[in-house]
């Protein structure tokens, strides 16, 4: 009965659809055809958890490649998905050959390799979105989506009303029943190639809040040239 008369009041609210978000949000961005002209994305910037600075590059090739470096005192432990399956090395475990990853560090960056995010094409990807209606973001106004995952996983985006851009992202991981609750707060949106990409990205766990994370994006660089043999796992080097 609320929920009724709060949309017969709100008008505006009732007639939004989560197709017209997804447009709406994709058009913000740059446009369909100028996002999926960039085949190809290299980030290098910084990572703050905690006391650490760790320095960080991602490379992303479409449509589901995604290769990470994670730089501290001159060890690097690289992570990445090639399509398939994930892999890494990791010296600061004492690990210097690369090795399989397991379900769940793979899932994460199997996500990560979706090189235009899940709302783009969604429907071809087995996704589903849903419009949840108004929200808020640390006291400020937003559009509400779900993005249910065809692996099952469910991500909220929330919208800035003004310029329909992510301000807050939330993921749900079900993997062998439990749940991964993670969410991201993204800003400071510049232009690559005219596309905007956010260059602050806060992340944490819903359980511990306060424990944060923070990347400082220093650059983008869009379609650098790259090979899909750089995202294979490399065989272990001989002893």
């Amino acid at each position: 009965m609320y929920k009724f008369l709060f949309l017969v009041m709100t008008p505006g609210l009732a007639a939004q659809t989560a197709d017209d978000l997804v447009a709406k949000n994709l058009q913000a961005k740059g446009g369909i055809e100028k996002i999926k002209a960039i085949h190809s994305l290299r980030m290098t910037g910084k990572l703050q958890a905690g006391p650490q600075t760790i320095r960080v590059q991602s490379d992303t090739m479409a449509p589901n490649l995604v290769r990470q470096m994670f730089t501290i005192q001159g060890m690097t432990q690289i992570q990445a998905f090639d399509g398939a399956g994930g892999w890494q090395i990791s010296p600061f475990q004492g690990r210097k050959d690369p090795e399989g990853l397991g379900e769940d560090d793979t899932r994460d960056l199997q996500d990560d390799a979706d090189f235009y995010g899940p709302l783009f094409d969604y429907q071809s990807k087995g996704n589903t979105v849903e419009y949840l209606g108004h929200d808020t973001v640390d006291g400020d106004d937003a559009y509400r989506l779900k993005i249910t995952l065809k692996n099952g996983d469910i991500f909220y985006y929330y919208l800035d009303p003004d310029t329909y851009l992510e301000i807050r992202t939330e993921k749900q991981e079900f993997i062998r029943g439990s749940v991964r609750e993670t969410f991201s707060e993204v800003g400071s949106y510049k232009k690559v190639n005219e596309v905007y990409f956010p260059f602050s990205i806060e992340s944490g766990s819903k359980q511990s809040p306060n424990d944060r994370a923070k990347i400082t994006v220093e650059k983008i660089e869009a379609n650098v040239p790259m090979d899909i043999s750089e995202f294979k796992m490399p065989a272990a080097k001989e002893k």
